[in-house]
């Protein structure tokens, strides 16, 4: 399955001829994902034909198409990651620019069970859909961002393109009133500038969104930004950047983290499912792709729904 718009065909196909022969596998099936379809049905066809494994060669928005339609099937997914962000493959620590060894893992290696997150999204008109993600699903600023991202800009500069995205979300109203519910507990109503829910909590440069999040423990994080100010701002980015990223990778500053308190611009929260109703239509997005405006959402787990391609070594 390969998104020909993110890799170079002709070197990729050589190098699952290789990869192939070398593992004594036969010969490889291709298909092609295309704007109108991103990678779903190409991959049901793929499963009609006796795959054995679904190799993905494309950005997140080719892996997430892809995986929702492997989903409890038992054929594993393999990945040659080749887009911007790379989300999944940077959580299951798999090279990020080693095609070969990408392609013997996809061969060669073996099979990890990870969960999936389930979304069913209700439209303004009533409308429901249903879409899988695999690392994360937001709504707020954190939509808005990707939304407003200029493509031509992110095919030059890759993520820095968020950065004018950020600028011009920002220009907007961003606070919106939700009323939510964890795990069936009690409706719970609050104002919120961003919510993101994470399978697993690693964005690209390294940066630790979600520290507790594990990709198979069938459970959700969730983090909750409302900040009323600038300071509110700074306040998340030191708790992202400075704890997450720098304190949490040794006992020492594991230990300050205790002795600090929660900030309220950020709060963290875990569950299976969580309900979202919106007071107006907020975009949403999962995977870093753009889904439009929903009035409400409900995301649960669907655990261990998808086996991923890792090495042996893992």
């Amino acid at each position: 399955m390969f998104n020909p718009i993110k890799v170079n065909v002709k070197s990729l196909k050589a190098a699952v001829k290789t990869a192939e022969t070398e593992a004594g596998w036969d010969r490889t099936l291709w298909f092609e994902t295309t704007v109108e379809d991103p990678g779903g049905e190409v991959t049901t066809n793929a499963l009609e034909q006796g795959a054995d494994v679904v190799i993905a060669a494309g950005g997140d928005g080719t892996v997430r198409a892809v995986a929702e339609a492997l989903r409890s099937s038992g054929i594993p997914l393999a990945l040659v990651p080749s887009g911007t962000g790379n989300l999944l493959a940077r959580n299951l620590s798999l090279a990020l620019d080693d095609m070969a060894h990408s392609l013997t893992t996809a061969f060669q290696g073996t099979n990890r069970a990870i969960d999936l997150g389930i979304v069913e999204a209700e439209r303004v008109d009533g409308s429901r859909e249903t879409h899988a993600f695999l690392v994360m699903a937001g709504l707020g600023l954190d939509a808005q961002m990707i939304a407003n991202t200029n493509p031509e800009l992110k095919k030059r500069v890759g993520w820095l393109a968020y950065a004018d995205a950020i600028v011009r979300s920002l220009r907007d109203h961003n606070k919106v009133r939700v009323r939510y519910s964890i795990d069936g507990q009690p409706v719970r109503s609050t104002s919120v500038n961003t919510v993101l829910v994470g399978n697993c909590g690693v964005l690209p440069a390294n940066l630790v969104l979600l520290p507790e999040a594990v990709i198979d423990d069938g459970v959700f994080d969730i983090v909750v930004f409302r900040p009323n100010n600038f300071f509110g701002w700074v306040q998340i980015w030191v708790k992202i950047v400075w704890e997450n990223g720098v304190l949490r990778r040794s006992s020492v500053g594991r230990r300050i983290i205790s002795m600090t308190r929660d900030v309220r611009a950020l709060r963290y929260l875990r569950g299976s499912e969580l309900t979202l109703r919106l007071d107006r239509p907020e975009e949403f997005e999962l995977d870093g792709d753009p889904f439009g405006e929903a009035i409400a959402l409900k995301a649960h787990v669907d655990p261990l729904a998808l086996l991923v391609r890792v090495p042996h070594d893992a």
